[in-house]
């Protein structure tokens, strides 16, 4: 019960600050709640909509998949090397840290403004959290583990995949949580940036007409699949945890 009130009591609050919100403004560049949820149901209606959703669906889920394959991967290949894990950590939090829309013109110059550059900005903004989560894990792990592999004559790829990845998968998929998030995120700026279709196009066309029904209610929609998915990879976490 504790576990259903919580999430419904900070939804209530946020509803009623988004309508407290709309009443200060004086009902001009802010729907309410209410107009929102219409436009919602209008835009559900809407065959336009449900290209571009496909559009940006195609693209966060290929994001998705390259920057959960390449983190683990590149995670693991230097968290097994514990030197090139200590050289690897800072370079990359300072590559992370720099703002990824200052790459913008490098990306549209490799990709166009075609679905490789969406995807990119996707994978830019997704591969490095997970990557630095799966390569401390690893290091953090207790010794045994590894100990316990050479015991048993396991190749360095064997213990990998079957000792240290099981041992670190909670941190994994807690990684993978915010990958997943943020990989949505870089997908919808390089929409925003280098696209002409897609929600984040979509949301940037109704921005330039003035258009703030259009606009939060994509906003709500978008808000709605990022906690479901969260929410997905939330059970799952707690499902591997004693």
């Amino acid at each position: 019960m504790r576990h259903v009130l919580g999430p419904f009591l900070v939804l209530l609050a946020g509803l009623l600050a988004w309508e407290i919100l709309h009443l200060m403004v004086a009902n001009s560049s802010l729907p309410s709640p209410l107009e929102t949820f219409v436009e919602i149901g209008v835009l559900l209606r809407d065959p336009d909509f449900w290209k571009q959703a496909a559009q940006t669906g195609q693209a966060f889920a290929v994001a998705v998949v390259l920057s959960t394959l390449g983190g683990i991967t590149l995670g693991i290949l230097l968290g097994m090397k514990r030197l090139a894990g200590e050289v690897a950590e800072p370079i990359l939090v300072n590559l992370y840290s720099l703002p990824k829309v200052t790459l913008y013109p490098v990306v549209l110059l490799i990709f166009g403004l075609g679905i490789s550059a969406r995807i990119a900005f996707g994978i830019m903004h997704g591969l490095i959290p997970l990557t630095l989560f799966t390569m401390n894990a690893i290091l953090q792990l207790k010794p045994v583990y590894r100990r316990s592999a050479a015991v048993m004559g396991l190749t360095s790829w064997q213990t990998a995949m079957t000792v240290v990845l099981p041992a670190i998968l909670p941190q994994v998929i807690t990684g993978a949580r915010l990958g997943v998030s943020l990989c949505l995120l870089g997908v919808l700026i390089g929409e925003m940036f280098a696209a002409r279709n897609g929600l984040g196009y979509m949301v940037t066309h109704a921005m330039e007409r003035g258009d703030m029904d259009t606009v939060l209610a994509v906003a709500v929609l978008i808000a709605a699949l990022a906690l479901a998915v969260n929410a997905l990879l939330l059970s799952l976490d707690r499902s591997r945890r004693p």
